[in-house]
């Protein structure tokens, strides 16, 4: 039974990841796949930037909790 499943879990994840190549190739195609990296990589700048800032504020209040 878990044969049959996993084996049928196999060919859904093999047309998903087919499915998945043939969209990056039409959106490089059609130069879209530029647009998609860069709005990637804002998100990803923002959540760098935002870890950035929380980590800076967590050190302003450790040294004032060290202070007291």
């Amino acid at each position: 039974m878990l044969k049959y499943i996993l084996g049928i879990l196999m060919a859904i994840g093999t047309q998903f990841a087919q499915a998945q190549v043939e969209m990056a190739d039409d959106f490089r195609g059609e130069g879209k796949i530029y647009v998609v990296i860069a709005i990637i990589l804002v998100i990803l700048g923002g959540f760098f930037f935002l870890l950035f800032k929380l980590d800076k504020r967590s050190k302003r209040l450790e040294k004032e909790i060290k202070e007291k």
